[in-house]
């Protein structure tokens, strides 16, 4: 995070980390699979420990599913890990695609998932499960996380964060909920 992408060398990165370079280098090849582990390991972050939602309370779950979302998006090292992969774009493009690849789609296809399997237990009525998970996340990510993206001191509190949660599960359940 400190040297940027290609300023960082996977020597620099074993030392720091206190390790041989011959450890590093047998665990990630090259600096794009540190990288790929880095990101995924980050989005994974924001599954949690309680598992799954449960299908059957659409509020339930997305509360579930919109709160961790929030968590994750206000840990520091996210925006660090957006920033790097802005800053890189023009000289590494494939950070981008792993970022997208390993980081973010997986876990949209989670909440897509979920949003398909309440529409198969009659909880909700909806044709495009992708739209719909793209305007939950949206409607959060909009708020915690774009603004910390560009403005340094951008942190609501814990208050502001679970409102505009609240409010996203209310819009999703205003527009699709099952009457």
């Amino acid at each position: 995070m400190d040297s940027g992408y290609d300023r960082t060398s996977l020597a620099k990165i074993a030392e720091a980390a206190g390790v041989s370079k011959a450890t590093l280098f047998k665990q990630f090849p090259s600096k794009a699979a540190l990288f790929d582990a880095i990101v995924t390991a980050s989005w994974q972050a924001g599954e949690g420990d309680e598992g799954a939602p449960v299908v059957g309370d659409l509020r339930a779950g997305l509360s579930l599913i919109g709160r961790r979302y929030a968590a994750l998006l206000t840990r520091p090292d996210m925006a660090d890990l957006f920033r790097i992969v802005i800053a890189e774009l023009p000289r590494f493009p494939e950070l981008a695609e792993s970022q997208f690849h390993r980081g973010k789609m997986p876990y949209f296809d989670s909440v897509r998932r979920y949003l398909e399997a309440e529409r198969e237990a009659g909880t909700i009525r909806l044709e495009d499960p992708e739209l719909a998970a793209t305007q939950f996340l949206g409607m959060i990510s909009n708020f915690v996380f774009w603004p910390r993206l560009l403005l340094a001191h951008w942190a609501p509190d814990g208050a502001a964060v679970e409102s505009v949660v609240d409010e996203a599960v209310l819009m999703m359940a205003a527009r699709y909920a099952a009457a």
